[in-house]
């Protein structure tokens, strides 16, 4: 059961969020637990639309984009985004298990998206204090400035989420994968 108060439907949401839970529900046809917890607060809603919608213009893949939001919520140790992430991967970015697998070990099966995943594994571990030869191993794989300024931006961004569903202890809803610590607990 979730820590911090879901609304159980749009209606029930604050009224300040209700538009923007509207939208997500025509993107998604549904609305998941996620952004219920967080229409608690209508301005961090709009700002985790507003950071994701804006992220979506960029130049990265969208599979790489779903590979370093597999890589986070394993570093992170969120059942949730993990859970959320292996079905968005699996249905909609189209990454086979072993893919998603290799993205849960920090790394791909693909070499350029490879070195995008390491990157933001490096990013959330070392809290941004990155080395000079981490930067520059990211920009010999193809990456230019902006894309790197992306990766370290959904690191952010899933990071966030990951916190919130932590904190919240979000109810899953979406086929349940567990973190290899979650597993050890």
């Amino acid at each position: 059961m979730s820590r911090i108060h879901t609304p159980a439907t749009v209606e029930a949401a604050p009224t300040a969020s209700q538009s923007f839970l509207h939208t997500v529900q025509k993107m998604l046809d549904s609305v998941p637990n996620l952004f219920r917890v967080v229409s608690n607060s209508p301005v961090a809603l709009e700002g985790y639309l507003g950071m994701s919608g804006a992220l979506s213009k960029g130049t990265l893949p969208a599979a790489t984009c779903e590979r370093i939001a597999l890589a986070i919520a394993e570093v992170n140790a969120c059942n949730y985004c993990l859970s959320a992430h292996t079905y968005i991967g699996k249905n909609l970015a189209k990454l086979d298990d072993a893919e998603i697998t290799a993205n849960r070990n920090g790394s791909s099966n693909d070499i350029k998206a490879a070195a995008a995943v390491k990157f933001a594994v490096k990013v959330a571990k070392e809290r941004g204090h990155v080395s000079d030869a981490d930067v520059k191993a990211v920009k010999d794989a193809g990456y230019d400035d902006a894309q790197i300024i992306e990766i370290v931006q959904h690191v952010a961004l899933n990071t966030w989420t990951n916190y919130i569903n932590e904190v919240a202890k979000t109810e899953i809803d979406f086929p349940v994968v567990e973190t290899r610590s979650a597993k050890a607990a």
